[in-house]
């Protein structure tokens, strides 16, 4: 008896025991097949066309040049100072006009070195007629040589002394040291001044130097009398022509720079000192390079690539398919929002100029090129 209840027992466990593996077989199964379907749609499905801009490649000449940024300067330029202190008497000019070389500008108050100058001049004249006067009674031995020596020394310190005092009397009329434009004044009659008080600006602007920064390594492509090219956000579209006049003869060692100077005529008066410039120099003959925005090449450790633009067939609706291709690309020189392109594509190719971050080789894609990027070789600055 006991033998059949322990069977039933055990029959009961295994007959669960096969509910529960069915039940949860199915459960399993049934993932399994949910997945299965969820990976097949997912092969099946494509991924929809990713939007692009698109440019094709083209060849354009390119002038070899070099670019830097420079400062104007005047080739004869100061700060007009007082070299020794004095009231302001007169102020003879007027801010801003044009002055002469020599022209008078400021005149100090002299009065008590002038009266200075005459009693000098006096005493000078009285040295002048004792020493005369003895040199005659030497001629007949009246006086002896030391005499005539003693008033020919006499003469000559007091000759010095109206020679200095002269100089000091002519210092305190301020001379305009060349020709050129004057700036605002800083000074008032009445005003008293010290050495080395600035009076007024003098740039002489018929001619500027233009000093500008090369690295090292150009400076075998660079000579005196190379032409040289600028512009200046003051007149937009204007260059202004002029010519390498100095070549530093040291190297800077802090940045591995050599100065360079260059000079424009300036007739027109248009540069001033001090504006800033861009510089272009020329530097051998021109070159032709297949171009590309910059935009286009996406740089990564192991080389620079662009996507390429090919046709796939057509679709249902008729229309072709275009999909890219990934490739290397070998870089040059970049002027403006352009980049050379010396292998990897060749002339007419439809390469990818943004959306590069969603292709992969084999991406489907759509080109509307209505927003491009910039694709200047000159591009210009723009006020926001």
């Amino acid at each position: 008896m006991n033998f059949r209840i322990h069977m039933k027992m055990i029959l009961v466990m295994v007959i669960m025991l096969l509910i529960v593996g069915l039940i949860f077989g199915g459960i399993f199964g049934y993932k399994a097949f949910l997945a299965r379907m969820s990976r097949r749609a997912m092969a099946t499905q494509k991924m929809p066309p990713v939007t692009v801009t698109a440019v094709k490649a083209g060849v354009q000449t390119w002038q070899p040049q070099l670019q830097a940024v420079g400062s104007l300067r005047a080739v004869r330029g100061v700060d007009v100072t007082s070299e020794i202190a004095g009231l302001v008497r007169s102020v003879q000019f007027r801010p801003g006009e044009e002055v002469k070389e020599g022209q008078i500008l400021v005149q100090l108050n002299a009065d008590a070195d002038i009266a200075q100058l005459r009693s000098l001049e006096a005493a000078a004249g009285l040295a002048q007629i004792v020493y005369d006067r003895d040199k005659k009674q030497y001629a007949v031995q009246a006086v002896s040589q030391a005499t005539l020596d003693a008033d020919a020394a006499d003469l000559k310190s007091k000759q010095a002394q109206v020679a200095q005092q002269a100089a000091i009397v002519e210092k305190k009329t301020i001379h305009a040291p060349f020709a050129g434009r004057l700036g605002i004044s800083t000074v008032n009659p009445g005003q008293y001044v010290n050495p080395g008080d600035r009076i007024v600006t003098l740039q002489s602007l018929d001619t500027l130097y233009l000093d500008f920064y090369l690295p090292q390594q150009e400076l075998s492509q660079i000579s005196r009398g190379q032409p040289v090219a600028a512009t200046t956000d003051t007149y937009p579209g204007r260059t202004f022509s002029g010519l390498i006049t100095t070549i530093n003869p040291k190297v800077e060692t802090d940045s591995r720079n050599v100065q360079v100077e260059a000079t424009f005529f300036n007739p027109r008066h248009e540069l001033l000192p001090g504006m800033f410039a861009s510089v272009r120099v020329r530097v051998g003959a021109a070159q032709r390079y297949l171009t590309l925005p910059q935009t286009a090449v996406s740089y990564n450790p192991y080389g620079e690539t662009v996507y390429i633009i090919e046709g796939s067939g057509k679709g249902p609706d008729g229309k072709p398919i275009l999909t890219v291709r990934q490739t290397f690309a070998t870089v040059g020189s970049t002027r403006g929002d352009q980049i050379a392109i010396l292998s990897g594509i060749k002339a007419g190719d439809m390469v990818v100029t943004s959306g590069q971050l969603k292709l992969k080789t084999g991406s489907a894609v759509i080109v509307n090129n209505q927003v491009q990027p910039s694709n200047d070789a000159a591009p210009k600055p723009v006020d926001q």
